[in-house]
């Protein structure tokens, strides 16, 4: 007797839905990294696939070991994607080494027409560096001027440019800085900024610039809530809108997932 699996049509998930790639860690607390990421997608209506950097032990509060893959590994996930159900959008998040930031860099290079988010994740919300000197400036110099959008948080952005983000008006210089140096549209996240009572980011790219904010929420735990940002707005690109709208969606949407945690 058949099983009621011959019910469904075996057909590649994305003749239904948008795929949407996340090339990052693994978070065995399942908070941050791919596990966020794909709990997004999925969230918002993408079919997710993923390419595994390395493996984390981790918890909301410590990161205790990381193992990286090798770089040819991460190169042979995403060309297996792109071979049988191609993404219509593409984040980064954790490249953990020079070498997989330039191995993710060449590939990019080949296929310039998906759109490509960087989120340069550098340090750990418990305060784990997490990208070495290299690997920064590996991502600053070959796989930004490929991506459509950064987005990098307080921390990132002060290593990007330089220089020290203490008011909104340097928040937006930054957001500034950034697209002029990297050749990529530049959204600052301002959630960590001390005193401002909303949570204020900066886009700024060739279109123009806006301030985006919501509602500060505080005493929440933000752990991995920056993965979720940045696929969010991947999942909005895949469904094909455009980079001003899957921003703005997607910072309604880390809104939400924020107050929901009080």
């Amino acid at each position: 007797m058949a099983g009621p699996e011959t019910n469904y049509p075996r057909m590649p998930p994305n003749k239904y839905k948008p795929v949407a790639l996340t090339i990052a860690g693994s978070d065995s607390g399942g908070g941050a990294g791919i596990q966020a990421d794909l709990k997004t997608f999925a969230a918002l209506g993408v079919h997710g696939a993923s390419a595994i950097t390395c493996l984390t032990a981790q918890n909301r509060r410590e990161i205790t070991r990381v193992d990286a893959c090798s770089p040819r590994m991460v190169r042979a996930q995403i060309e297996a994607v792109f071979a049988e159900i191609p993404p219509k959008a593409v984040k980064t998040g954790l490249l953990h080494s020079a070498t997989i930031v330039r191995e993710v860099a060449r590939f990019f290079g080949q296929h310039r027409g998906v759109p490509l988010v960087v989120d340069p994740v550098m340090v750990a919300t418990s305060g784990r560096r997490l990208l070495a000197a290299d690997a920064a400036r590996a991502l600053q110099h070959d796989l930004l001027p490929l991506a459509a959008l950064v987005t990098p948080n307080l921390s990132e952005a002060e290593y990007l440019t330089g220089r020290k983000i203490r008011t909104p008006e340097e928040l937006r210089a930054a957001a500034r800085t950034l697209y002029q140096n990297c050749g990529c549209a530049a959204l600052v996240k301002g959630g960590h900024l001390a005193g401002a009572g909303s949570a204020v980011d900066f886009l700024c790219g060739a279109e123009g610039e806006w301030m985006l904010w919501t509602p500060r929420v505080k005493r929440v735990s933000l752990h991995g809530t920056g993965c979720a940002y940045s696929a969010a707005i991947t999942a909005w690109l895949a469904r094909g809108f455009s980079l001003l709208e899957s921003v703005e969606k997607g910072k309604t949407y880390i809104a939400q997932v924020i107050a929901a945690k009080r």
